[in-house]
């Protein structure tokens, strides 16, 4: 399987590269030039991993309700990515291609590509096809941008790559309260350089093959009132339990971000979800909610300091599998040692009002993790 997943780069690699060229109109670089070979086809490499204590005793091997950072007192090699990448100017074709291998790719496939129904993430296997798209920016006002095929979700703070993360792990709120990608169609369009709105129809929650006949529908606004701030406002609504169209899922979520000074800035995010009649809550409608809040310092160049603080409600255990309400804390330093190289220690702080920690021992947990990141 790995030999035919390092055979699939080789030509995916080859093909992208002739239809990059082509849609920019460049000329094929010398072979000898590297660096002008990876512009030509929008190619990076990310590598991630990382080690994960836990303070519990007995030893829990498990970081419970830690979806990614799931790895208790293991070193773990979380991501392997390779990706082809460029953004469509107006008039122009763009598109993005991301392979990841790792241990995170087993918890991130979409039902249909890696992952069927009824199958736990653990006996997926550890290669994922994570993004695949074409994207058109039709010539028409400031650019009507279209997006056809799979694409990482909208909503959120976070995204999958820790590096673009001010936090080593994920929130709760990327965990368990929002979807980790779509497979369908997104249309944008910038109004001003401060409004763009976005509109998406696709199959729904993390899947690649609809389970219904049903399709979720998407709208995201992105405002930027003023410089130092920057929100977005982001809905998702359609049915997403298998054979039926009739019970349907809603998120709302909003994210800001405030530049309070040159090094110092803030990140916010609030969720509110609900399913009707939800067969993770014994059919019974449920309900979800929760905000997370960032704040980052950059001391030096070299040097910054995260922190995390975060509370989600799980009213009916639709999402955790417990009615639960779940708190954490956070602190990152993060070393920029080089150019590419991004190394982070980490202490996190867990805690529920029921025992959902150490094997349902606990109502709290604690880890110290050193996460390693290297992009090319």
């Amino acid at each position: 399987m790995k030999r035919r997943f390092l055979w699939t780069i080789g030509v995916v690699i080859s093909f992208w590269g002739l239809i990059g060229g082509a849609m920019a109109g460049e000329v094929k670089p010398e072979a000898s030039s590297l660096d002008q070979f990876k512009e030509m086809l929008g190619l990076s490499i990310y590598l991630q991993g990382g080690f994960t204590y836990n303070f519990a005793n007995p030893d829990p091997q498990e970081n419970q309700l830690r979806l990614f950072d799931h790895k208790a007192n293991s070193f773990s090699f979380d991501l392997a990515q390779i990706q082809l990448a460029r953004e469509a100017a107006v008039g122009g074709f763009g598109y993005k291609l991301k392979l990841t291998a790792g241990e995170t790719a087993k918890y991130i496939h979409s039902r249909g590509l890696g992952i069927k129904d009824g199958q736990a993430p653990a006996d997926t296997n550890p290669f994922d096809l994570t993004e695949a798209y074409i994207q058109y920016n039709a010539p028409l006002g400031k650019g009507l941008k279209f997006t056809v095929g799979k694409f990482a979700t909208f909503v959120g703070a976070e995204v999958l790559e820790a590096k673009d993360n001010p936090n080593y792990s994920r929130s709760f709120l990327y965990n368990y309260s929002q979807p980790f990608a779509h497979t369908g169609l997104s249309v944008s369009y910038p109004f001003s350089e401060k409004v763009t709105t976005s509109l998406y129809l696709f199959n729904g929650w993390d899947n690649f093959e609809d389970n219904n006949t049903g399709k979720t529908a998407g709208f995201s606004l992105a405002w930027t009132p003023m410089d130092p701030l920057a929100m977005s406002f982001n809905f998702i609504y359609g049915p997403e339990q298998k054979d039926n169209n009739s019970n349907v899922r809603f998120l709302f979520d909003w994210v800001a971000t405030i530049k309070a000074g040159k090094n110092l800035s803030f990140i916010l995010n609030a969720d509110y979800g609900s399913e009707q009649k939800d067969p993770n809550a014994n059919g019974s409608d449920s309900v979800w909610a929760g905000v997370a809040g960032i704040v980052k310092y950059d001391f030096t160049d070299l040097f910054s300091l995260s922190l995390r603080a975060e509370y989600f409600d799980d009213q009916n255990g639709a999402r955790t599998g417990t009615s639960q309400r779940l708190k954490e804390i956070t602190l990152t330093p993060e070393f920029r040692v080089f150019k590419g190289l991004i190394i982070r220690p980490e202490y996190r702080y867990d805690w529920s009002d029921q025992k959902s920690f150490n094997g349902g021992r606990d109502k709290y947990q604690h880890t110290l993790a050193l996460g390693v990141m290297v992009t090319w």
